[in-house]
């Protein structure tokens, strides 16, 4: 009894996958079977039999391979897509504001802003060449109370749609956009724990300087990363966002015009 408990048991921990492996190949061999009763060709079936055999490693190259990596890939484009909207909604509620904020504690911003003044058809090749430039930027911030307390007070005001896009799964597989995101909201918590920024120590401003700095010098590089799908999918979109760039200023939209 014992015995047959066990072997029950042991049968069922066998995955799904076996059982229809076994039924699919049982299958076929009573196909085969019934085939020969009915002709009895041995020879005609086992001639079929060894040319569907030598025919499916090709067939495993085709489907595992080939097909699978095409669907595969425009399953990463799709993501990337909507990954790129959740980036825009970011940009469009948020970051471009706080991206011209820090830039107005950037004692070379203008090195930045000159980079897009020219009204011209952007190449692959150019924004190659402008995104190590961007890269290399040394972000010399220097501070500001009332410019700082600035940025706190937007902060503030963004911390529910932060958190909201914190929350979103599909961002958090995207490790840049993640890191910016801690970013922000580290400079977010250390501003609010100071009530009067204009008359910081200067170690307190250094501090926060340089936390403003880690989190300036992440969102260039993902404004920048935007621009580049702007200028592949929506050509529109990427003019207009270099002609309102947040390194200007004076940073204007449909939303909000700063001085």
């Amino acid at each position: 009894m014992k015995q047959m408990s066990y072997n029950t048991h042991m049968l069922k921990k066998i995955p799904w996958q076996i059982w229809l492996g076994c039924m699919l190949v049982l299958s076929s061999a009573l196909l085969y079977f019934e085939h020969y009763l009915i002709f009895r060709d041995a020879h005609h079936i086992f001639i079929y039999m060894f040319g569907d055999i030598a025919f499916l490693p090709l067939e495993v190259l085709f489907v595992s391979m080939i097909i699978h990596q095409v669907l595969e890939k425009r399953e990463k484009q799709e993501k990337l897509h909507k990954l790129n909207m959740l980036i825009g909604a970011f940009f469009t509620e948020t970051g471009s504001e706080l991206m011209y904020r820090m830039a107005q504690l950037d004692s070379d911003k203008h090195l930045l802003q000159v980079k897009f003044e020219h009204d011209k058809e952007w190449t692959a090749k150019d924004l190659i060449k402008i995104e190590k430039e961007l890269k290399n930027h040394k972000c010399t911030l220097e501070y500001n109370g009332e410019k700082v307390e600035g940025l706190k007070d937007f902060l503030d005001s963004k911390r529910k749609f932060l958190l909201n896009l914190l929350g979103n799964q599909n961002l958090l597989e995207h490790n840049a956009f993640t890191a910016l995101l801690w970013s922000v909201f580290h400079t977010t918590e250390e501003l609010l724990r100071r009530k009067n920024l204009a008359k910081n120590s200067i170690e307190d401003q250094k501090h926060i300087l340089t936390d403003i700095q880690r989190g300036y010098k992440l969102i260039i590089i993902e404004w920048f990363s935007y621009i580049k799908h702007l200028h592949a999918d929506y050509p529109y979109l990427f003019k207009f966002e270099l002609r309102a760039n947040p390194f200007k200023d004076r940073l204007c939209n449909e939303k909000y015009c700063l001085e």
